[in-house]
């Protein structure tokens, strides 16, 4: 089996090996995968930190081996914290990465790092402090980065960059945690849940003082949470039926 580790700043991942394809997620920088089929031009490969599944562009990665996959997936990740940085090369090249690129495999990709830094838990009121990073950022369908990104892309970044792990897709973030009977059992950072009429779960936010609530929506946004679900400041309507809320920490 082969492995790799991405070497620029965003890398689509895709449904099916394809340019015009279904964009599923992002790889950010530094981010490590086992290449679990080839193709002529495409690579189906599995992520290390949530497992996550999809389809890249093979000129878009470097190689590593196993051992080098198995070191860097046995460390705590080192995340960047700035909303846009560069890495830069022994040629002085300059490299622009993202929020939430993952820096233990610098060493490996011959580059260095200058900018803010995490790399442990932080207490879980941190998560909102986190979470307003990303206000207003575009709603992007697949999307992890400031630039843009989907509800769970959201919550993922949010509780990584804090030290915690979360599943990709709302419907797999749903089955984590201890579930909360009332609102009035939530703390600020709990995760909300919300179904289609259908009962699949389709989207999920985090949860703030006062019965409001951040999520991307159009853009990440913040909307009041009640006992129907999401009302919507601005359409002055409920846009999202509550589910469940979760506690993860």
């Amino acid at each position: 089996m082969q492995y790799g580790i991405c070497n620029l700043s965003i890398v689509p991942l895709r449904n099916e090996p394809a340019d015009t394809s279904e964009l599923v997620s992002q790889v950010l920088y530094g981010e490590i995968f086992k290449i679990l089929e080839q193709r002529k031009n495409w690579f189906r490969i599995r992520l290390a930190f949530d497992k996550y599944e999809g389809w890249i562009d093979n000129k878009q990665y470097f190689e590593i081996s196993q051992d080098q996959y198995k070191d860097l997936n046995s460390e705590i990740p080192k995340l960047s914290l700035d909303l846009v940085e560069f890495v830069e090369d022994d040629n002085v090249q300059l490299k622009p990465i993202l929020l939430g690129s993952t820096l233990n495999g610098l060493s490996i990709l011959n580059q260095k790092y200058d900018g803010i830094t995490t790399i442990k838990k932080e207490p879980k009121d941190y998560l909102l402090k986190t979470a307003f990073l990303y206000l207003n950022t575009p709603y992007l369908w697949g999307g992890k980065t400031p630039f843009g990104i989907d509800c769970s892309g959201f919550t993922q970044m949010v509780y990584k960059l804090n030290g915690y792990k979360l599943l990709r897709d709302a419907s797999q973030q749903a089955t984590q945690g201890e579930a909360l009977s009332f609102i009035e059992e939530s703390e600020p950072g709990d995760l909300a849940f919300f179904d289609n009429d259908e009962g699949i779960i389709t989207h999920v936010g985090i949860i703030m003082p006062d019965n409001y609530i951040i999520h991307a929506h159009g853009k990440v946004r913040i909307d009041r949470l009640d006992h129907s679900g999401i009302y919507n400041v601005d359409k002055r309507a409920h846009t999202h039926k509550l589910r469940v809320i979760k506690k993860i920490i």
